[in-house]
């Protein structure tokens, strides 16, 4: 058997082969003994008619499509491996000659792994942002921490005001007539929340511990219950207990009692560093992102659609788990926003394109920089897999196959690819 491949396009190759008529005739042999339980023949019982009666009846032709797939088979996959062509798609086939007693010839032609056209990738010029924590920043995470140290005290000497929470009964009626979920008992409200009907908090301001009252309200045009949209209504609303929030004193007392430090100026320095390394973070991934993108625009590769359509493929399946997590189908998702599943899918593919194109391009890179990881590297990707298992690294890594361990190693290359775009870029002045 003789294989020639001819590269017809930078994403597609088309392969000849030239079977020997032996093999052929031996698939034939085997086509026949598959093939002739399903052929009527006068006088034989399904399976026993002879191949030569068969083929007198219908011509050989009729054992060609199996035939043929017996040896396509055996010579398609090792042929593609001893010529180290990464297919992404399945191939597009024509036969040229096909009979007993003649060799098998057939052409192939798959998409494969585009060649990519690198552009610029080194010395690229991006703009790099600079973020400053202001004070009111830091004031505003101080005010964050200090409101989780925030205690409910009960209120016993004034009527309710705007932030206190409520304790109620409440019964809701439409022209006298009460609805369904309009009652409850010892029902918790914040007020100024605005989680109830609009109007029903502002006149409950002023109300004391065991009033009654009468609250006016209107529900909402748009109401998820088409019975109330637009509605008045009537709640008659009893307050059981009030609470209001108490703060701590923003001084050192309070910094001693939720952090290692002594006063309030040294825990405020501290939240400043903190935001300001948080900040500078990420400045350093907004430029990392910017050079990577302006490095794929330099870069020219034609993608076959069999990549992209797996790319959205594999980014469906992982929103598939999501919402299996939180309960959902995806199914259900989709008809509940109004879509449906060709047009859920092209919403991902500007992203998967752009996926796609991103790990050929940085694979590129890593070929012809000759990029590698070591072990030290490679082992710190498998740390935090590790922590997950209580496992050592060393524990970890004998219970991976091979596959495994590349998988890894291909993960610690593409971050090394990474930071050699990011140091070898220039800051736009």
């Amino acid at each position: 058997m003789s294989t020639t491949v001819e590269k017809i396009a930078s994403n597609k190759v088309k392969l000849f082969f030239d079977v020997d008529s032996a093999k052929f005739d031996e698939a034939m042999g085997k086509a026949y003994l598959k093939v002739r339980s399903q052929v009527n023949v006068p006088g034989f019982r399904k399976g026993k008619a002879p191949r030569k009666l068969i083929e007198n009846m219908y011509g050989e032709g009729i054992f060609y499509d199996e035939a043929f797939e017996i040896v396509f088979d055996e010579v398609y996959g090792p042929a593609i491996e001893e010529k180290k062509i990464e297919v992404v798609d399945r191939p597009e086939i024509e036969i040229q000659e096909i009979g007993t007693g003649k060799n098998l010839k057939f052409t192939c032609e798959v998409f494969v792994k585009p060649d990519v056209t690198l552009g610029e990738y080194k010395g690229v010029v991006v703009k790099k942002e600079t973020t400053l924590v202001t004070d009111a920043e830091v004031e505003a995470k101080l005010e964050e921490e200090r409101n989780k140290q925030a205690t409910e005290v009960s209120v016993e000497d004034r009527a309710v005001a705007e932030g206190d929470t409520v304790n109620l009964d409440y019964a809701g009626s439409v022209d006298g007539v009460a609805f369904a979920g309009g009652t409850a008992e010892g029902q918790t409200l914040k007020i100024g929340s605005h989680t109830f009907i609009p109007g029903f908090e502002e006149q409950m301001i002023g109300m004391n511990i065991g009033e009654e009252k009468d609250l006016n309200v209107t529900f909402p045009e748009k109401y998820h219950s088409d019975e109330l949209a637009g509605k008045a209504a009537v709640f008659h609303v009893k307050v059981n207990s009030i609470t209001e929030t108490q703060l701590p004193a923003l001084d050192d007392d309070f910094a001693k009692d939720i952090s290692e430090f002594d006063t309030l100026d040294e825990y405020k320095a501290d939240i400043r560093a903190k935001l300001e390394a948080k900040a500078a973070d990420q400045d350093n991934n907004n430029f990392t992102n910017a050079v990577i993108e302006k490095v794929l625009d330099n870069a020219e590769v034609m993608i076959p659609e069999a990549m992209i359509e797996r790319q959205i493929d594999s980014m469906m399946r992982d929103f598939e788990y999501r919402l299996m997590g939180n309960g959902l189908k995806l199914d259900d998702f989709i008809k509940y926003t109004g879509s449906d599943m060709q047009a859920f899918r092209e919403n991902y593919r500007g992203q998967a394109i752009k996926s796609v194109k991103a790990h050929l391009v940085l694979e590129a890179i890593e070929k012809a920089e000759a990029i590698d990881a070591t072990e030290e590297q490679i082992d710190k990707q498998l740390e935090a897999f590790a922590a997950q298992t209580g496992k050592t690294v060393e524990e970890f890594k004998a219970s991976l196959s091979e596959s495994d361990i590349e998988y890894f190693k291909a993960d610690a290359i593409r971050d090394n690819c990474v930071a050699f775009l990011r140091d070898n870029a220039q800051i736009e002045a």
